[in-house]
């Protein structure tokens, strides 16, 4: 018997179980337009137990949806916190488990001033913390040196990846190192602590504010708009182009930012379905490490606008150790601090060296500019 052209009589003879599948076909929107209907026919003249074969598979609704910024650096985060799931959970090795949802924020849009003129780190989260408060994300993969000290209520960062390298690079035109500079060279920099450090080392040097991503900022230096550059080291490996690196800055030479180097993902608080799949890939070394730093920088109440550094680092694997710093915005001033500790006070240790910190600018001779910075 035929329908439409269509033979509705299936292998095994029954004229219903032959009917069935046409009725969905023309009843369904969704079969109707992703089964083709040659593939139709064939079903329908193969046996019973045959025809899923001839269906494609609908799409699946994703496990988890991750939410990122759209630089290709923020991109690659997101693919490495993609494989560290499917790496711990194989239930998601399919490509349709994970999906991973751009965002622009606002930060990204605006380009042509200082982050401390438009509003400070916030920017680069503030539009991905909203798609997961509104359900349209289940976490947000952030660079953690980019996240405000204070979190939106209801949401948490409870899993920190392995912490890449945590050292600024250097990039000099013509191989040229930051010491080797000639006087009166031009360094570029979007970030008020790496400003700071260089005038503070170099105040030979001209100091320009230059925005971007690491592909943009590259593209500056060779265009001869400065001589030399800084970027994460970490962000370097990640697109694979650390031998466009001159040199890897010492801790000595030039502090990291708070968390530099550092992946989190971001969550809603209680969102067990979320955290049972996450959880797995949380490194708690790292993550004591961003602790401690980011409670010095909650003390200090730093933004964007404060030229502020924190690196903690492992020693014997339990003991952490601290350095801190926070400087005038020209590099005429630098206050330093360094603390040490059980792993396990690791925010009690941060928290204490920020006090330090801001004890120690408020009674120095630069109290009145410091006093600026600190809410």
């Amino acid at each position: 018997m035929t329908l439409c052209g269509l033979n509705v009589i299936n292998g095994s003879g029954s004229l219903c179980q032959g009917l069935v599948p046409v009725a969905l076909f023309y009843l369904c929107p969704a079969i109707k337009e992703s089964v083709p209907r040659a593939r139709l026919a064939l079903m329908l003249l193969a046996p019973i137990d045959a025809r899923p074969y001839f269906f494609p598979m609908m799409s699946a609704q994703p496990q988890i949806k991750l939410g990122t910024r759209g630089s290709p650096l923020a991109l690659a985060q997101a693919h490495e916190v993609a494989a560290r799931l499917r790496q711990a959970h194989p239930e998601l090795a399919p490509a349709e488990a994970i999906s991973i949802k751009v965002i622009k924020t606002t930060g990204d849009k605006v380009l042509d001033r200082p982050l401390s003129e438009i509003g400070g780190k916030g920017l680069f989260t503030k539009e991905i913390e909203e798609a997961l408060i509104d359900g349209s994300i289940d976490a947000a993969v952030h660079s953690m040196k980019d996240v405000p000290t204070w979190l939106p209520d209801g949401l948490e960062i409870p899993v920190i990846l392995p912490r890449e390298d945590p050292r600024d690079a250097w990039i000099g035109r013509d191989g040229l190192t930051l010491a080797a500079l000639p006087s009166g060279a031009v360094v570029g920099s979007a970030s008020l602590r790496r400003q700071a450090l260089v005038k503070a080392r170099r105040p030979d040097l001209e100091v320009v504010t230059l925005r971007g991503n690491v592909g943009t900022r590259l593209r500056k230096l060779e265009a001869g708009e400065v001589d030399g550059t800084l970027l994460a080291m970490a962000g370097l490996k990640r697109l694979d182009m650390v031998a466009a690196v001159t040199e890897a800055l010492a801790p000595e030479v030039m502090l990291p930012a708070v968390a530099q180097g550092a992946i989190g993902l971001e969550t809603r608080c209680g969102d067990e379905a979320t955290r049972a799949l996450v959880d797995a890939i949380n490194d708690p070394m790292s993550a004591a490490r961003v602790r401690a730093e980011r409670a010095c920088l909650a003390v200090l109440d730093g933004s964007c606008r404060t030229p502020i550094s924190a690196f903690a680092e492992l020693e014997n694997g339990r003991t952490i150790r601290l350095r801190a710093l926070v400087a005038l915005p020209d590099g005429s001033a630098l206050i330093e601090d360094e603390r040490q500790g059980p792993l396990e006070e690791a925010e009690m240790i941060g928290t204490a060296t920020g006090q330090a910190l801001r004890q120690q600018a408020e009674a120095s001779q630069w109290s009145q500019a410091f006093s600026a910075f600190f809410g």
